[in-house]
């Protein structure tokens, strides 16, 4: 028997990386919460690939207070999420659990078990990680890396390292469907070289501005931007080898103007000091936020090499790819904040 304690919720169905990732971050959490008999659940996917821990389900047993619902299949009455509170509940000689329903199809039941595997809970293996993305792969091609990434908890380029390997088992696609549910082009030669010109013509143009005139994401545009302002091919060498075997593309020439050379330490940390003593960066709540992420910043910059010595061999190949990704933020966030510039006053 079910004892409803509030009225069903119903999900739109969109089988994108982005409603996955929204359901994970929001949606379900408003989900209303019903009790269930036990014996209506069944457990016929888990993203584990070495299955149920046994101690892992005991220790959650002996906790006293009340675990989170487990998030079930609606139409198949499948555990999304939440087999080792299941078993938890039924070592306890409970009879009923707590649940939140999901609408979805089955695929994207599965993909979902993934996604709120990966932020919350025991964690997944890296291997189960990547057994994820092929998954994926086998059930949205069309995906992209990034949008892959997002749900199996891995970097974009683990998981276009994943997809290489793949590659003779998957269907093949012509464009691919970001994180925000746009379609792009597989190969982006011709919008990497269209977006180097528009820099080149209006190198204070936002970057989301540059990413729809050339039809490519704006975490592109943003490595776009920082070849053409070391002076280098907006298209990296192998991909221009990949799409121009017959050569007939014009060689790039890099920009008359070249960008100032990097900063010193000692000149980033006096630019720090500056903002530091702003009033306007100092008494509000978001400005005090920024100069914390920007004394992380000048810890590295001031310390760099002892710590990458201080990082664990086995963790230095993870930490440079995360490193990577947020600098590429971080440009994206340094470019809007020029194409943005404070109103004058009157």
């Amino acid at each position: 028997m079910t004892a409803q304690l509030e009225r069903p919720y119903t999900l739109p169905v969109r089988s994108s990386s982005d409603y996955l990732i929204a359901l994970r971050d929001k949606s379900l959490s408003d989900a209303p919460v019903e009790l269930v008999d036990l014996d209506a659940l069944h457990v016929v996917y888990t993203p584990r690939t070495t299955g149920v821990d046994t101690e892992y389900a005991r220790s959650l047993a002996e906790i006293e207070s009340e675990l989170p619902p487990i998030l079930v299949h609606r139409p198949t009455m499948r555990v999304v999420d939440g087999v080792h509170r299941l078993r938890a509940a039924q070592a306890n000689g409970q009879t009923c659990i707590r649940v939140r329903y999901f609408d979805g199809d089955t695929t994207d039941a599965e993909l979902l078990a993934v996604a709120l595997n990966v932020s919350h809970g025991r964690p997944l293996s890296l291997e189960d990680r990547a057994a994820a993305a092929e998954r994926i792969f086998a059930s949205h091609p069309e995906w992209s890396d990034r949008a892959v990434a997002a749900v199996a908890g891995l970097s974009a380029r683990k998981v276009a390292e994943i997809r290489q390997n793949s590659a003779g088992t998957l269907l093949h696609s012509d464009r691919r469907i970001g994180l925000d549910g746009r379609s792009r082009p597989v190969d982006s030669t011709y919008g990497r070289e269209l977006a180097g010109e528009l820099i080149r013509q209006n190198p204070t143009a936002s970057l989301r501005t540059i990413a729809r005139q050339a039809g490519l994401s704006p975490a592109t545009v943003a490595d776009v931007r920082s070849r053409v302002m070391r002076g280098e091919d907006p298209v990296p060498s192998r991909q221009r080898g990949q799409s121009d075997q017959s050569g007939a593309q014009q060689a790039y020439r890099p920009p008359q103007q070249r960008p100032a050379a990097t900063r010193t330490p000692a000149e980033l940390g006096s630019l720090f000091d500056a903002l530091r003593r702003d009033p306007s960066m100092r008494l509000n709540e978001m400005g005090r936020h920024i100069l914390r992420m920007l004394d992380a910043a000048a810890l590295v910059a001031r310390d760099r090499q002892r710590f990458v010595d201080s990082v664990p061999a086995h963790c230095k190949g993870q930490m440079s790819e995360l490193v990577s990704g947020y600098a590429e933020i971080w440009e994206m966030f340094a470019y809007d904040l020029k194409s943005n510039p404070a109103p004058e006053s009157a």
